[in-house]
This record gives structure tokens, sequence and C-alpha cells, in this order.
């Protein structure tokens, strides 16, 4: 399964990477007034046939065309460019996010990022950034921590903005590096925390192998399971609780 998905990754990352290239980013803006690329549904398309042809007891969840078999014992996750804002301006802050899930419960999830050219794969045991094992960096201190989100103003529509500020004012620094570049960053190491007020399931199931099997801790916005929540806190086991103490 790994290497079926590090295939969809590489095929999907050459489509990407050809319409990036040629600025090809005109959009339409969906009923949920979110941003929608001719690329999302050409990407995500593609994905479902090759899905389709290798595994079609398989299910599918994917942001651009819905559900198809998900009762079954292996649904794929698709979201064929999370961080469409970023894409359309010309931003490589972007990426594709691939999740399979087994009886409900996630087990694989990739990012790919094919204008930088990095592939993470994690099944909850490990993850690697192209091949290499990685780990979330210890940090105990929030003063000492670089906290990301894909947008700060979310918070204040979907959870409780102040305590989103407080829990900002409280540590390092604070970056946009968001949408899956952000958990890129954290399972590499490379920042602290990451959370997000609101997800969709094909944003969040791919999220959580990658997260635990760089030793990270990854929960719902009130510490629940993600499984079935709507938003992410992300961060080292040195760190969540303490994050968690101040969004509550």
């Amino acid at each position: 399964m790994i290497e079926f998905a590090r295939s969809l990754a590489e095929a999907s990352g050459r489509l990407i990477r050809e319409r990036f290239a040629a600025g090809d980013v005109e959009f339409d803006t969906k009923a949920d007034h979110s941003m929608v690329t001719k690329t999302d549904r050409d990407v995500e398309h593609m994905l479902r046939e090759m899905i389709h042809a290798i595994h079609p007891d398989h299910g599918i969840i994917g942001e651009e065309f819905g559900t198809e078999t998900t009762d079954a014992e292996f649904v794929w996750t698709l979201d064929p460019i999370d961080g469409t804002i970023s894409f359309v301006s010309g931003v490589p802050l972007f990426g594709t996010l691939i999740g399979l899930m087994r009886n409900g419960q996630p087990i694989l999830g990739v990012i790919h990022q094919p204008v930088l050219g990095d592939l993470m794969i994690g099944d909850g045991e490990k993850t690697t950034l192209n091949g290499r094992v990685v780990s979330i960096r210890p940090c105990s201190r929030l003063e000492d921590a670089t906290l990301l989100t894909t947008d700060p103003n979310l918070a204040d529509r979907f959870q409780d903005g102040a305590k989103f500020q407080a829990l900002r004012r409280s540590t390092a620094m604070t970056r946009t590096w968001g949408d899956c570049f952000g958990y890129l960053m954290l399972a590499s190491g490379r920042a602290d925390i990451m959370l997000d007020p609101i997800m969709n399931q094909w944003d969040l199931m791919p999220l959580i192998p990658i997260i635990r099997g760089a030793g990270g801790v990854i929960t719902d916005w009130h510490g629940d399971d993600p499984v079935t929540g709507n938003s992410i806190v992300a961060a080292g086991p040195g760190l969540h609780s303490q994050v968690l103490e101040i969004l509550r």
C-alpha cells in the first residue's frame, strides 16, 4: 500500500508541477466560498481512476467528487491540492494529501509537495521524508516553541479566539506556514505546534499516521480522538498538553 500511495503522489505531482509552472491557476468559488481549480478536479479524477484500476473494491472520500463505497474495508481519502489559495497565488506551500483508512481507522498518510519535491509518508509507527526517517524535535517549553496555523482568523469563527491569542502570546513565534505544509514541517522537526480550528475528513485522516509516526501527539481542538473530530492540535509530547490547557 505504501508503494501504491507513492505512485499516486508521483503521478499527481507531475500534473500539478506542469500546471503550476504554466500559471494555469484559474479558479471557481464553491458553495462554501472556498476556491477550486481545474487542476484540483483533474488530479482527483486521475487518482480515482488509478485506485479503481488497482483496487476496485476500495472506497474513496475526495474533496471534489464526494464519497463512494465508504463501507469498504479500505477507504482512501484524497485532497488533490491542500492549500488552493497558495497554489492560485503562486506560493509553493501547498500539497497533495492522500490517506488510507482500514475499518474506519487511518493507517497510512502522504503529504506531497510537488514543487519543492518533498514526499512524506507515515504509517503510525514511522514517518519518512524523501526516504529518510524523521521525528518531531524535542521542545518542552511554550516560550521556545514555533506555532504554525493555516489562518489565524479561523479560530475566532470556529473555536475560542481569545484562548488562541493567549496561546500565540505564550509561544516564541507564530507563522502561517500552514495547510499540509505546516504538518510536514512539524513532523520533520522544523516547527513545534501545528493546529487548525476546522478541518474536513480528507484533510485530517492522512495527518494522523504521519504525526503519530513522527512521535507526535494529535487530537482535535478539545483533546479528543481526531478521527471523529473536525479540527487538529498537533505537537510533540512535551508540549501538547500545555497547548490544550490554554485552548481549553
